[in-house]
């Protein structure tokens, strides 16, 4: 019997990825062949043949799949398939989400049921990891994946004379590092050049549009706590087109004085040239990364030592550690006893990888730079709603940007590297401040009749993709647009203000307010919808409007959500279930739909 084990994986912001390498290394230690996949790159066809399978799947927005799993999704549903098509599979699957979101590890969920369908055998009950756990998502995963290699080992017995390779054992790199002089940076350079002669013009995380930043604007009030951003980019001769619904996404880089404080922690080179050589097949290059590059170039734009680091960063790290006090506090922290601990120490201060080296100075100082691909993940691209309209802002995009700030026990705040980075890029000083960008579908999609009402619910930078479908709306003279918009203060954080009143004078925008501190008690959107309940069902079931919601994922949608429910009971007579069904139904047409992050 084979022992292979295929890992596919659906990750939007990189999570999924770690845990299916997890299972991937822990696979290897087990003796098994196992290759490790984004579920887009692997070659579907070849599923039927396939007869073990791990899928790690995270759950985005609201029951989304991630980006790089919507090609393989497309196939799996496919009405064509018979219900025998996977029947040589044995399969598991990890669900990866947050139990704040409405539909908590949907995309598992899904997964699992179809892989059945198709025949499939399931070997292991779905694992359901949790961002909100106290100690996050490894308190599903490890006894999830503990019981998994049970199972596998009963399935698949270890060869004869074969142990499982001890956590002792320093696993290989996943690249090698081949420093270069000038001489072959020239002859590399004209082998890229060649190369890339067949690469389509679409913009993607591979090709992204260097934009023009034309300015970045502060649109809240000096006194108030969040400071938002009116961002405009200049997208000209990028040939990038965009719809209301639409989401911009920004390569962002590390900050200069992080990246100095970096090298001088690592005592690296800034100057010297390397190439990468994987040291599997199935690996790939970073797309972030030229062939050949600088250390410094690294550092600045694909090591995220602003994020926090996960778990195997500390379980690599113990093996270059000559200090045994160093090495006893990283096996804890790397071991499934020591979780809570390490949640205490990284994850609820929100303490940065930069910040840990502070704490482990020799093992810093014994890494090897070809490990760092190994520890430190590659900074991710930030996913944000468009705020425009290219009808009314030819070759501009805009973006409300809230910039991440904010407090823990630590003496230094806590800093969104994206929002931070854009917030102190300065068009004013240089005409040619340039940001990687490109353009993906968003989850929400507006109607395309001009004639169909739209209620929105959009609070804070929420408003964002109501404000470009609003601007696309009024160059066809529509009036057919609702907006219920909520803050904090109507004189500090009242975004775009002015453009709401300037459309509610022509009539191309009913607009209803909800100033939560503005008075003794406080009042939502939620208040402001029940406020205007026969309006809202006059629109729904007599007009055929569509409901969005867009905004803060925490507790926002779910009291919408509540209100709206209450209307359905009170202007159209239903009961509970009735009322369940009726947003239920309204979902399913694509009239009921919500766009949230946390």
């Amino acid at each position: 019997m084979a022992r292979r084990v295929l890992v596919l994986y659906g990750s939007q912001t990189g999570t999924a990825q770690d845990v299916a390498e997890r299972v991937g290394r822990e696979a290897k230690r087990r003796h098994f062949v196992a290759r490790v996949v984004a579920m887009d790159e692997y070659e579907k066809a070849k599923l039927i043949d396939e007869e073990l399978v791990v899928f790690v799947a995270a759950t985005t927005g609201q029951g989304d799949e991630p980006d790089n799993m919507k090609t393989f999704w497309r196939f799996l549903l496919r009405k064509n398939l018979p219900t025998d098509s996977l029947s040589r599979m044995r399969f598991a699957v990890l669900g990866l989400g947050d139990s704040s979101y409405q539909k908590f590890n949907f995309v598992a969920k899904r997964l699992h049921r179809r892989l059945l369908q198709l025949g499939a055998t399931s070997i292991k009950s779905i694992g359901l990891a949790d961002d909100q756990h106290d100690l996050g998502a490894d308190a599903v995963i490890d006894p999830w994946l503990s019981t998994l290699w049970d199972i596998l080992l009963r399935f698949y017995p270890l060869p004869a004379g074969l142990s499982i390779i001890s956590d002792d054992v320093l696993p290989p790199s996943r690249y090698k590092v081949i420093y270069i002089d000038d001489e072959m940076e020239s002859r590399q350079q004209s082998h890229d050049i060649t190369s890339r002669l067949d690469v389509s013009f679409v913009h993607s995380s591979c090709a992204p549009f260097s934009a023009r930043l034309v300015s970045n604007k502060r649109v809240t009030s000096i006194e108030h706590f969040q400071d938002v951003r009116l961002v405009k980019f200049d997208i000209s001769g990028s040939g990038i087109m965009f719809s209301p619904g639409d989401v911009l996404m920004v390569q962002p880089c590390n900050q200069p004085d992080s990246v100095d404080e970096f090298l001088e922690h690592l005592k690296l080179d800034p100057t010297r040239k390397f190439c990468l050589q994987p040291n599997e097949s199935h690996i790939s290059i970073p797309t972030l990364l030229p062939q050949p590059c600088t250390i410094r170039y690294a550092a600045k734009h694909y090591f995220n030592f602003a994020g926090m680091p996960r778990r195997y960063f500390f379980e690599l790290l113990a093996f270059f550690t000559t200090s045994e006090l160093e090495r006893e506090k990283l096996h804890e922290f790397a071991s499934t006893e020591g979780q809570e601990e390490l949640y205490s120490y990284c994850y609820r201060p929100r303490r940065t990888l930069l910040e840990v080296f502070q704490d482990f100075p020799d093992a810093i100082r014994q890494i090897p730079f070809n490990y760092l691909f190994d520890l430190i993940n590659p900074i991710q691209p930030r996913a944000f709603s468009i705020a425009s309209s290219l009808m009314v802002h030819k070759d501009e995009v805009q973006l409300l940007v809230a910039v991440v700030h904010y407090k823990t026990k630590l003496h230094k705040p806590r800093e969104g590297l994206c929002s931070t980075w854009l917030a102190r890029l300065r068009p004013e000083q240089s005409n040619e401040v340039r940001v990687p960008v490109w353009v993906k579908k968003g989850t929400i999609l507006f109607p395309k009749s001009v004639d169909t009402p739209v209620i929105m619910v959009g609070p804070g930078t929420g408003c964002a993709p109501f404000r470009s479908f609003i601007q696309e709306r009024s160059t066809e003279s529509q009036t057919r647009n609702i907006l219920f918009f909520g803050c904090r203060n109507a004189n500090r954080d009242f975004l775009c203000r002015d453009e709401w009143a300037t459309s509610v004078e022509r009539g191309q925008l009913r607009l209803f307010t909800a100033f939560s501190r503005d008075q003794e008690h406080k009042i939502y959107v939620q208040h402001k919808l029940i406020e205007n309940a026969r309006l809202v069902w006059d629109l729904l079931f007599r007009r055929g409007a569509w409901f969005m919601i867009a905004g803060n994922a925490k507790q926002m949608p779910i009291d919408v959500i509540d209100a709206l429910k209450t209307i359905v009971q009170q202007e159209g007579g239903m009961d509970d279930r009735e009322a369940e069904g009726y947003v239920k139904r309204l979902e399913r047409e694509r009239r009921f739909q919500t766009e949230t992050w946390s």
